[in-house]
């Protein structure tokens, strides 16, 4: 009898040398190797909603990350930027260190090892047989990913019509059916088992996402010492060629990325348009002087003393400092990048404005949603012309 169905046999969790439990409804394991960082933490919530739905332990994969100049990902674990504890106060997770090193020798054998995905993924390397196979390791970071943590795999499943929306038809029954943990110890997906962007109903997920305690610290840290006292605003700027590129795709959409966090899924607050994307130096510096207003007169004891800029190309710190200077209002960045501390300050600003589109902005709205702190977006609402032109002065 396979091990995994006398566990089952034996109780829903069994100890093994009175130190690691091995969960008999089974594990799920997944290569987040769909984007940077914005759309990896989509994909998680997804994936942490759906492994709860499975009632399928979730191992915490590594972070993935592109090195410039590096022509293999790197792998940062998990609990680098987060901590793993309060993910327990929503479902049962484990490291994906962890469960390599402690579980999977008791319930997933090397010869047992077979990756799943929706349907047959070609192969990048042409002398590769020709039966149909998920290729699970095919290419960058795809085999980096399962590098890290020696992994191999012998044959693949598609699981083809399923997917993994958990929130409708029964979809989490149809799964466990087919593949029942007593057969299935642990399903190691090929990309995430969610959507992009992350579902409605998985957003507010983010709650059970904290920071690090190190990277708590030096938030914190870079607040105290860097900015002066008074409440500041923390903006996302995107305005990269990569991004530039991404945006001539408006035209074409009524959604964008993560345009669905202002827009609405279904478009109820109106399509995509072009300044949404790519809002101008002019149209920034212009609403920024209009939050600085409405916030002097909404709280007068607690003015904007400082902004803190987020970019992935042009901090704008100079024409900032300039078109703020007569309203004591002084810029700051990083002094060397680090997106995730970024992130962690953004998550703490007195107010936000990021932007609709992107993965990364979203990140943030969602934590700030969690503390109740205000957000806003470029260009969102839509401004008139003749409300801008009236406004110039500003």
């Amino acid at each position: 009898m396979h091990l995994f169905l006398q566990l089952i046999l034996l109780g829903s969790f069994i100890s093994f040398n009175n130190a690691d439990e091995i969960d008999v409804n089974g594990y799920l394991a997944y290569c987040p190797c769909m984007g940077r960082f914005g759309n990896q933490a989509d994909h998680f919530l997804g994936a942490l909603a759906f492994s709860k739905a499975l009632n399928r332990t979730l191992i915490l994969p590594p972070w993935v990350e592109y090195r410039k100049g590096e022509i293999r990902s790197r792998q940062v674990p998990f609990d680098t930027y987060f901590q793993v504890e309060p993910l327990q106060e929503y479902h049962r997770v484990i490291l994906m260190a962890d469960f390599m090193q402690r579980i999977a020798p008791q319930v997933w054998p090397e010869d047992k090892r077979v990756s799943f995905c929706y349907m047959e993924r070609k192969t990048l390397a042409p002398n590769k047989s020709s039966k149909p196979d998920c290729h699970a390791k095919d290419g960058n970071p795809f085999g980096p990913f399962w590098d890290t943590y020696n992994i191999s795999f012998v044959d693949s499943v598609f699981y083809s019509p399923l997917n993994f929306d958990i929130h409708h038809r029964a979809m989490a029954t149809k799964w466990q059916e087919k593949f029942p943990a007593s057969e299935w110890p642990v399903i190691p997906f090929t990309g995430a088992p969610a959507s992009f962007p992350v579902q409605m109903e998985n957003r507010e997920l983010q709650r059970y996402l904290r920071w690090s305690p190190i990277y708590d610290e030096m938030r914190h840290t870079f607040i105290k010492n860097k900015l002066p006292i008074g409440a500041f605003i923390g903006l996302h700027l995107r305005n990269g060629i990569d991004w530039v590129r991404a945006c001539e795709h408006v035209r074409d959409s009524q959604q964008l990325f993560a345009s669905p966090q202002c827009l609405g899924y279904n478009n109820e607050r109106g399509s995509i348009y072009f300044e949404l994307c790519l809002p101008s130096k002019e149209l920034i510096i212009r609403q920024i002087k209009r939050l600085i207003k409405s916030v002097k007169q909404s709280n007068p004891k607690n003015e904007i003393r400082s902004i803190f800029v987020a970019a992935d190309a042009n901090h704008m710190i100079t024409e900032l400092n300039t078109a703020l200077s007569r309203m004591n209002v002084s810029t700051y960045r990083l002094d060397n990048d680090d997106p995730h501390l970024d992130l962690a300050i953004l998550g703490m600003a007195n107010h936000f404005v990021g932007n609709c589109v992107s993965s990364f902005s979203a990140f943030v709205k969602r934590e700030r949603d969690v503390k109740g702190l205000p957000s806003y977006f470029w260009a969102f609402p839509k401004e008139k012309e003749r409300h801008v032109r009236a406004h110039e002065e500003l």
